[in-house]
């Protein structure tokens, strides 16, 4: 049996030589000084060699713990070198599916379907939240209480909104490591009902009452003229947020009075007309001297390569003293609900909100019909709200959409 003072004691020779223990360990000794922990055993009909690890780093404890281990695997019928490379591959696979690996390739892998916007929002939400905490993990480890004490930290700043929204979108990385064979179980899905239930006010929306209010103010709006101009063809065009902050110039065909935004841009991935109101025209002759040099027609303050951030008109909204009463998604919401009470018909408005159509056959049919009522809706719209901000009945303004009913 060797001691450590005898290993300590050992010098090289000119040639490589073996100090044995028992049960097969033996330490090699070469020419250099290296010194090497060895198993000899027989698997099979093989003798076969085990490597241990090097000492003074591996002890004799600890070379002599590697042994008895190895022969339990021999005793139950494996090999200890296989059983080892496969511990290794394990680990090695453990370390390259790491929750953050695997949710950035589940957000690759959705890009085509999302825009831009959509797909930043989704990195930064768990970049900020979740890869702190989890992001090493290899995710088949992830339990469901690691991910709650990660999803509680947003909770507990309030943020309950985006502690549901991360939430969910941890269940679909989950989900997509359990189709592509990374872990078996998702923890997200044994969550439910484990976070405070949130009221949605994000897309609080201003009510026909509460229009005249906000048009009347919006020529006073004491920001950056900018942002006045983007809340004004926002009201008009009903368009999503994100879809008016990154539009650019090039979109846009005055002479025809259309903005064609292009599918990557959309949320449903398809093109979009929007047909541009008088109103809508003036607004962008208006804005023109200020950014028509730029790529957007809202470009960002600190880097005019990069559009209006996400915040600049929900902020706007709040310094006009709407915070909690209405928010720049909201306008879809107003419009729709107005244009609906007026009569105008539920699929030309639906087909201007850029709606999602389930039915295939009448989906063909909204993307090439509805142009000209659409058209008719849109000055209606605009002519409507300027009658609001002039003060004029709202039910008077209800019934007179003329050639809107069909």
């Amino acid at each position: 049996m060797l001691t450590d003072t005898k290993i300590r004691n050992a010098r090289p020779r000119q040639k490589p030589y073996k100090l044995f223990d028992g049960g097969g360990l033996y330490l090699h000794i070469l020419p250099s000084g290296a010194r090497y922990w060895r198993l000899k055993y027989r698997f099979g009909s093989k003798e076969k060699v085990l490597a241990l690890g090097v000492y003074p780093a591996v002890s004799l404890k600890q070379a002599r713990a590697g042994r008895d281990g190895a022969r339990e695997v021999l005793e139950a019928g494996q090999d200890p070198v296989l059983a080892r490379k496969r511990e290794r591959r394990a680990r090695e696979t453990a370390a390259a599916n790491t929750f953050e690996a695997v949710a950035r390739e589940w957000i690759e892998h959705q890009r085509h379907r999302w825009t831009p916007d959509h797909t930043a929002r989704a990195l930064g939400s768990l970049g900020v939240d979740i890869f702190p905490a989890l992001g090493a993990v290899p995710i088949a480890e992830v339990t469901a209480q690691d991910l709650l004490a990660a999803i509680k930290c947003i909770e507990r700043r309030g943020a309950t909104e985006t502690a549901h929204r991360v939430l969910q979108r941890c269940g679909a990385v989950f989900r997509y490591a359990i189709a592509s064979g990374r872990c078996v179980g998702n923890p997200a899905a044994d969550l439910r009902g484990a976070l405070k239930p949130h009221q949605r006010d994000s897309r609080a929306a201003l009510t026909v009452k509460q229009l005249p209010e906000f048009l009347k103010k919006l020529p006073k709006y004491d920001g950056r003229p900018e942002t006045r101009i983007a809340l004004r063809l926002l009201a008009l065009t009903f368009v999503r947020p994100g879809e008016l902050r990154a539009a650019e110039w090039s979109e846009f065909d005055l002479d025809n009075a259309d903005w064609r935004i292009p599918a990557e841009r959309m949320k449903m991935r398809t093109a979009h007309v929007v047909p541009l109101s008088r109103q809508a025209i003036e607004a962008l002759e208006e804005l023109h001297p200020l950014t028509g040099s730029s790529r957007y027609l809202f470009p960002n303050q600190s880097d005019h390569a990069k559009p209006m951030s996400e915040n600049t008109l929900l902020y706007a909204m709040y310094r006009m003293g709407y915070h909690s009463r209405a928010t720049a998604h909201g306008f879809r919401a107003t419009a729709s609900t107005i244009l609906n009470e007026q009569g105008w018909r539920p699929d030309v408005i639906e087909r201007q909100l850029a709606h999602a159509e389930r039915n295939r056959v009448r989906a063909a049919y909204h993307r090439s019909e509805y142009l000209e009522e659409r058209r008719r809706m849109m000055q209606h719209w605009a002519d409507f709200l300027d009658g609001l901000a002039a003060g004029a009945n709202v039910l008077t303004l209800k019934a007179s959409h003329g050639k809107g009913r069909q």
